[in-house]
């Protein structure tokens, strides 16, 4: 009865958490298998992991600190280095976006999505976390192993760039906060 119980709460984590957790895995992979895949994979760590789980309130930090870990774990995996990845992928030559991929990003923010992709991870994570995920200074923290200060630090500096790149596609957009 009692591992009935755990796989109903974990789906109703699925039901509730995948979409956000995918999105996140999505922007720093840059691949939408590959997300697909690395949330499949979170989410069967938060069944192996379940009993670590003890506060409520902090389901959603845990389980971002999962697909963080996740998605560190691949990129260590396939020995790629995720500077050398997003300097090939952003060389590459424009291709049109797959269906798949139109889905997941709404025309209104493709450009803010370009520009994102051509950030190095540590600023995409916290940009994610922070501004697209609003989770606090202290649980992006907790999700990134990083103290406070330098949640803060980062983030300033990430959107500093970002709008830079932003502006340097011919986008302009209201100060960054």
């Amino acid at each position: 009865m009692k591992r009935d119980k755990i796989a109903k709460d974990i789906l109703h984590l699925y039901d509730l958490y995948s979409g956000r957790i995918f999105k996140f895995i999505f922007v720093l992979t840059n691949d939408y298998h590959i997300a697909q895949d690395l949330t499949h994979d979170t989410f069967m760590q938060v069944d192996n992991l379940y009993y670590q789980l003890k506060k409520q309130e902090k389901v959603e930090t845990w389980l971002f600190q999962i697909a963080h870990n996740i998605s560190i774990d691949y990129f260590t995996r396939k020995k790629l280095n995720v500077v050398e990845r997003m300097r090939s992928s952003s060389k590459e030559k424009e291709v049109a976006p797959s269906i798949e991929n139109t889905i997941i990003m709404n025309e209104h923010f493709k450009e803010l999505y370009q520009a994102l992709i051509k950030l190095k991870p540590s600023y995409r994570e916290v940009i994610i976390l922070r501004k697209i995920e609003e989770l606090s200074i202290k649980e992006t923290s907790e999700i990134l192993g990083w103290k406070e200060s330098k949640v803060t630090t980062t983030l300033s500096r990430a959107l500093k760039e970002l709008q830079q790149k932003l502006e340097a596609g011919g986008y302009v957009y209201e100060q960054f906060s």
